[in-house]
């Protein structure tokens, strides 16, 4: 009450002085306002492109752990399947004309079967002219990074995780992504 009575008081060229001084700092206030929203969003949007990113990069090391894994357990199969199935013989290794593995004075003689041989012919044709379809062609694929004395910018994280999604589908983009990336990023010119 008493700031209104003080107001009713005034000059009128005072008091459209203070008005201007209050519009004036209301405009510096809400461009502070605006710009510190502003600025909110933009930490938010790279917040969510970094965990984009984590989440990518721990996709495609967790499928990678499993091609390792599968492809372990593929070698040891093959091998157990070169050496007759890996199943020990039931009369002290001499199985005669039926099994897999003839004993001469003390060594054992390992012979191929015929499914080893057939595993051996498909691998080869499968890494020559391409793979079955269980197999991920872009999975191992190395993508370059130069580390510099700053993180990664937020578009370089936005490239880096377009790169991974496409190595985790096992994309045909991955060729063309690695090159943009590195003619954009790596050389730019």
């Amino acid at each position: 009450m008493r700031a209104s009575y003080g107001l009713s008081l005034m000059p009128s060229s005072a008091l459209v002085e203070l008005l201007h001084r209050v519009e004036a700092a209301i405009r510096e206030y809400s461009e502070e306002l605006v710009s510190q929203l502003a600025r909110r969003d933009e930490l938010e949007f790279e917040k969510e492109v970094k965990n984009t990113f984590i989440t990518a990069l721990m996709e495609v090391q967790n499928r990678q752990k499993e091609q390792r894994d599968s492809s372990k357990r593929r070698r040891r199969d093959k091998a157990l399947s070169l050496q007759g199935g890996g199943t020990p013989s039931v009369n002290g290794g001499n199985t005669g004309s039926t099994g897999r593995t003839e004993k001469t004075g003390t060594m054992p003689v390992k012979r191929f079967s015929m499914e080893g041989l057939s595993n051996i012919l498909q691998t080869g044709i499968r890494q020559t002219f391409g793979s079955t379809g269980n197999e991920k062609q872009y999975i191992n694929t190395v993508i370059p990074y130069e580390k510099k004395g700053t993180p990664p910018s937020v578009d370089d994280l936005q490239m880096l995780t377009k790169i991974l999604f496409a190595i985790k589908e096992d994309s045909e983009k991955v060729p063309t992504l690695l090159t943009d990336y590195i003619l954009k990023v790596l050389c730019p010119t």
